[in-house]
């Protein structure tokens, strides 16, 4: 499966970034050859508002199956649903715990936003 996880930093021993439209980094893992590679999200770090639109049309563009993250706002999620990509929350710790986590079944896949509008 390829799956795009929110990263504050561009490897899989970085963090989770609980936010998604502005995580600094996705990181684009392949769970089945083990590969992975980062995408930088700094034009959506300070965007006045639509970073988790244009966020999400950017993981839409990759042509994933899957994004893991802490929260996931209305607007993104929509991007997210229409594109054909499954979100799951809840991960914590490093890019490769949350790999695990979705491995061991742990991570919630959600049928919609888990957070309002412009949460920080």
């Amino acid at each position: 499966m390829q799956i795009a996880i929110t990263s504050q930093g561009a490897d899989i021993t970085s963090q989770v970034d609980s936010r998604f439209g502005r995580a600094k980094f996705f990181i684009v893992a392949d769970t089945e050859a083990g590969g992975w590679a980062a995408h930088d999200n700094a034009q959506n770090l300070n965007a006045a508002q639509g970073a988790g639109i244009q966020a999400a049309q950017n993981v839409v563009g990759l042509n994933l199956e899957a994004v893991i993250t802490g929260n996931v706002g209305p607007k993104a999620f929509s991007v997210l649903k229409a594109g054909g990509i499954a979100v799951y929350i809840g991960a914590r710790g490093s890019v490769s715990d949350a790999l695990e986590q979705l491995k061991a079944g742990e991570l919630e896949c959600v049928t919609e936003a888990n957070v309002e509008g412009h949460w920080v």
